[in-house]
């Protein structure tokens, strides 16, 4: 019965298609105009509506960058609770700019991170405040078509490749998978890390890369756990019982993660960006404490604890012990350098000469 409720959504998504399909072309006829700016501007985003492992390319790319360059990053600050343009400083929270640049801003204190709907009108104030900055990575910005980014970074998830996917609401593609055009360099991520060689060739083969376009592949990794509060390393045994208590786009892989950590997995799942109340807190306690097992832990991600740093008075009166696991990506077939390499090389070539 879903399926065939699910095929009355398709004229839905053909309409909404058709809809961006002439947005997109008015800019690229430039009849709508599109501002490009003086010094390298790298966008990361992708075709679908989430769930493909932005952030952590992106921080990927900052800790690439922020030894070498003035690195700022520039989001839209998704269901923070302010508007306008910000920039993070040591006040800010992940309601003021959101939890993903909140993230940037706890994990990378060196750089510059800041907010805004609008990316035209929020660069030029980035830049009044901080002249220095020489290369902005725009997170989440694939459809934000008003820029026009030097380097397009469009990522697509191994198991919902954009190749297979439609336009929503049917699928969850936010326009026509012809969207791929506009990217200089494809990443799949969330690939298996013994991805055969055979397999990255047949990918190559669906994807039909264009030939300005790089293709990449990318898994995720997943660290030590840290205590949520003190930060301190955490180690719990194999046959400790965990719970997983997140709000973001896909936790399978997390969960998949854990499963393979641990003997006794379970997983409390809340809307992406959500921002947990009172009752949220007491509900996780509650849950853990039901669970099977003498040796029990909440587990986390980094972005589902900045906006739990929110609550940290309730998260102490209910004496919950949360730790957090860090993912960062690695580029699988030994490419790294490629990718490296095709970073700086860009912005090399874009990046104003002293004294411009």
């Amino acid at each position: 019965m879903l399926r065939y409720l699910n095929f009355l959504l398709y004229p839905f998504s053909l309409l909404y298609g058709l809809v961006m399909w002439i947005r997109n072309r008015l800019y690229d006829k430039g009849l709508l105009t599109a501002v490009e700016f003086d010094l390298p501007v790298i966008a990361a985003g992708n075709l679908s509506v989430g769930g493909t492992g932005k952030t952590p390319h992106v921080e990927y790319m900052i800790r690439l960058l922020k030894d070498h360059l003035n690195v700022a990053t520039l989001s839209r600050g998704y269901n923070r609770r302010t508007s306008g343009y910000l920039l993070a400083d040591e006040h800010s929270t992940a309601a003021d700019i959101g939890d993903e640049p909140m993230q940037f801003h706890d994990k990378f204190p060196d750089i510059k991170v800041c907010v805004g709907e609008e990316r035209m009108l929020a660069i030029p104030q980035l830049l009044g405040d901080e002249p220095n900055t020489q290369v902005i990575l725009l997170d989440d910005a694939f459809q934000h078509r008003s820029i026009k980014p030097g380097m397009n970074i469009m990522i697509t998830d191994y198991s919902r490749l954009f190749t297979r996917d439609h336009v929503v609401p049917f699928g969850r593609l936010r326009e026509g998978r012809a969207g791929y055009h506009r990217a200089n360099c494809i990443i799949v991520s969330k690939c298996p890390p013994d991805m055969s060689p055979a397999e990255k060739a047949a990918l190559e083969k669906e994807i039909n890369p264009l030939p300005h376009q790089r293709l990449f592949f990318t898994t995720l990794q997943y660290g030590a756990l840290s205590d949520m509060v003190t930060h301190q390393p955490v180690e719990i045994p194999p046959s400790a019982t965990v719970l997983l208590a997140c709000g973001i786009a896909r936790p399978e892989p997390l969960l998949d993660e854990l499963k393979r950590r641990y003997d006794q997995v379970y997983l409390l799942s809340f809307p992406d960006h959500y921002y947990y109340t009172e009752k949220d807190i007491a509900k996780i306690k509650k849950e853990c404490s039901d669970l099977p097992g003498t040796e029990k832990i909440v587990i986390t991600t980094e972005k589902d604890a900045v906006r739990l740093h929110l609550l940290k008075k309730e998260l102490a009166e209910q004496n919950l012990r949360m730790a957090v696991i860090p993912v960062e990506v690695s580029f699988l077939f030994g490419e790294a350098e490629l990718f490296n390499n095709f970073i700086f090389d860009y912005i090399s070539r874009h990046l104003p000469a002293p004294g411009q």
